[in-house]
């Protein structure tokens, strides 16, 4: 079995309640059907419910009649999710008139939704764009306590075995921080070996990168990150994370031993921190291609509630996947 497999199969039964606020989309509405149909998730559906009820007699889907289905225009708790985004977001300058109008954007009500308990996590972007699905989060349910810091996480499934966890590693952050400070990163450190747990299934032992192992090399962006790692320890001294390390250093057992004698993690890192965007994002394409990686992701990380984005060209399989990622998620907080 298939890590994405042990992913879907650790979600089954769990009954954690994930919306949809694109429900009236056909691959969602086809992937709702499918997470219905295998007990991933219990859903939550935001739409036209006539319209999503028509679709899915159309499409001859079976299963969508035991999702929960809210009309965010005729919701008849409007003035109720009005109430409380006032509340939120009065001290912005929000007013009731425009919360009202608020509340009626399925983007904003699936957010208002995990607020108030009702919902566990949300999945959306088969319709919209990243920073409309992220800006409710971010207005609404923010960061985890003690984390200013989002990321995207990325879990990379390697042929060769032989690195990270039998061939499971954690890249981050791959999606959101062009320059991150170094308490950004320790935050995406703490919020990666999370992931690693949560959905790779694997204890993290965390590598903190750089182009300087243990003082090799002397600049500004070395003692960044030898920063980041000290107060990484602080935010979590359980947990097994050693920098700065080049990445041969983190991966490699032999060059860890000879580069960083007594380190823990050299040679046997699963999660790999970079210390920008762009190094992130580059090396997981770079690995994805020339390895022939499996790329699952990003996983978003950091906000107080599991929100996950998708790409506008996802397929019904990538819907289900990430809802069963952010089950996932929602049983690790």
């Amino acid at each position: 079995m298939d890590l994405i497999q042990h992913i879907r199969q650790r979600a089954i039964g769990t009954n954690k309640r994930i919306v949809l606020p694109e429900a009236e989309e056909e691959r969602t509405l086809r992937a709702a059907d499918d997470i219905i149909g295998e007990n991933i998730a219990s859903l939550i559906l935001i739409g036209d419910e006539k319209v999503i009820v028509e679709n899915a007699h159309h499409w001859d889907l079976k299963n969508i009649s035991k999702a929960t289905i809210i009309d965010p225009i005729n919701n008849p708790r409007k003035q109720y999710f009005a109430e409380k985004l006032y509340e939120i977001r009065k001290e912005k300058g929000l007013s009731m008139e425009q919360a009202l109008k608020l509340v009626e954007d399925p983007l904003y009500l699936a957010v208002l939704l995990i607020k108030t308990g009702e919902a566990d996590g949300e999945v959306a972007g088969a319709n919209n764009a990243t920073g409309d699905v992220l800006r409710p989060a971010f207005q609404i349910v923010k960061t985890q306590p003690g984390m200013s810091a989002v990321s995207g996480a990325f879990i990379m499934v390697l042929k060769n075995e032989s690195f990270g966890q039998n061939g499971i590693l954690v890249f981050a952050d791959c999606a959101v921080n062009p320059d991150p400070t170094a308490k950004e990163l320790a935050e995406i450190a703490v919020a990666s070996a999370q992931t690693a747990r949560s959905i790779a299934g694997i204890e993290p032992r965390v590598a903190m990168l750089s182009f300087s192992t243990k003082g090799s090399a002397k600049h500004a962006k070395v003692n960044r990150v030898v920063e980041a790692t000290a107060l990484a320890k602080l935010l979590d001294p359980g947990l097994l994370i050693d920098g700065e390390l080049q990445a041969d250093a983190a991966i490699i057992e032999a060059i860890g031993r000879k580069k960083a004698p007594g380190s823990t993690v050299a040679g046997t890192a699963n999660v790999l921190v970079f210390p920008s965007l762009e190094s992130g994002n580059i090396a997981y394409k770079l690995v994805q291609r020339m390895a022939d990686a499996q790329a699952i992701g990003p996983v978003l990380q950091g906000l107080a509630a599991p929100i996950n984005d998708l790409s506008r060209g996802c397929s019904v399989d990538d819907i289900v996947n990430l809802v069963a990622i952010t089950v996932n998620q929602a049983n690790g907080f």
